[in-house]
């Protein structure tokens, strides 16, 4: 999260991490923006820059740079179905038009926030989680890195929305199984995949901890979890970080 103080009765504030924008809100008497550093992120430095322009008309700008370091991920090896891994032509094309629906959902931005406040780990209990960019051998093949976290929860345990905002799609995807995504706005949306069932309809507005749907082992998985994710400005980032936001109402 980016603050910047000082810019009370300001007309605009704007900025950048490297090539991604950032989309500012009010934060008391301050502005906040959120940023998104994705999981396959080259290591090393990424300029930064603010922009103000004042009530008067003046415009002051910073900048900078950040250090992104590389992550240490686990390595995860899987043994699945071959139908699962080595997909015919047909399941293929189905997979690759699904992948294409949820990077076109990425890219739109909804221009208001819709959030409020902390966000709430979308399984109830202990929120503990595995997996967040996990390179995971399939089958003796390296395979994307995990962009999700990993609730383990039994079968049909509620799942809730972790933050209000609105149901941009309902599906059921070869692999991510039956999926509710939330746009919490300002290129914000978190991801609930492999559901048993799903409890909202696209276009509803769900408040945090709203049930959305029930945990599930639909799509490829290995047994009944909820995978969460998050993508901020189609940055694949880890969604617990969410949970340590401060709240910005």
């Amino acid at each position: 999260m980016v603050i910047v103080t000082g810019v009370r009765g300001a007309r605009e504030v704007e900025g950048v991490v490297g090539d991604r924008p950032l989309l500012f809100f009010p934060y008391g008497e301050a502005h906040a923006a959120l940023v998104g550093i994705d999981l396959e992120s080259a290591v090393g430095k990424t300029a930064w820059r603010v922009g103000v322009i004042d009530a008067a008309g003046a415009r002051r700008d910073r900048s900078g740079s950040v250090v992104i370091r590389a992550g240490r991920f686990p390595v995860q090896r899987l043994s699945l179905p071959t139908g699962m891994v080595d997909l015919d032509p047909a399941t293929e094309r189905r997979a690759d038009a699904e992948a294409a629906r949820l990077r076109a959902l990425y890219a739109t931005t909804t221009p208001e926030r819709l959030w409020q406040g902390r966000f709430a780990p979308p399984v109830a209990g202990e929120g503990k989680w595995t997996g967040f960019g996990a390179r995971r051998i399939i089958n003796g093949q390296p395979r994307m890195p995990h962009s999700g976290a990993d609730y383990a929860a039994g079968l049909g345990t509620a799942v809730v929305a972790s933050n209000s905002g609105r149901v941009a799609m309902v599906g059921d995807f070869f692999f991510a199984g039956r999926l509710v995504v939330l746009d919490h706005g300002l290129g914000l949306y978190t991801l609930y995949f492999h559901l048993d069932r799903v409890d909202v309809a696209e276009g509803a507005v769900v408040e945090r901890g709203q049930p959305i749907g029930t945990v599930g082992a639909t799509g490829r998985a290995t047994g009944p979890h909820l995978h969460w994710g998050a993508v901020l400005r189609q940055a694949r980032v880890d969604p617990s970080g969410l949970l340590s936001i401060s709240a910005a109402d």
